[in-house]
């Protein structure tokens, strides 16, 4: 475990860590103001989450979230955190969800 933990610091101070979050659902986008992420998630309100220190967020497209940073720790609970907003649902598949994460999608009601 000392091993792997003097690794990640390694990485972290040369390469960095990246976790890329995907959006998808119609209305649903974000987009960066200063360092405050707006997310428009099909609530009545915006969701404006503040970044943390020692993390970059930005949204190069409607539909997408790039959080990076040095502590692979952080990067991890800030994209937690921001998939909580809104966690893909099984049967639309809508939500925020990390970029090549399949959602197990649901049949609904048969008549």
């Amino acid at each position: 475990m000392v091993r792997s933990m003097v690794e990640n610091l390694t990485v972290g101070v040369s390469e960095g860590f990246k976790k890329e979050l995907e959006i998808q659902g119609v209305g649903y986008r974000a987009s960066m103001q200063g360092k405050t992420l707006k997310l428009q998630l099909g609530y009545s309100h915006d969701v404006n989450f503040e970044t943390p220190d020692g993390v970059t967020i930005t949204a190069p497209k409607q539909t997408e979230i790039v959080i990076e940073g040095i502590d692979q720790q952080v990067v991890g609970q800030v994209a937690a955190n921001i998939r909580e907003w809104r966690k893909p649902e099984p049967y639309k598949g809508k939500g925020i969800r990390y970029k090549g994460e399949v959602v197990f999608r649901k049949e609904g009601k048969k008549k």
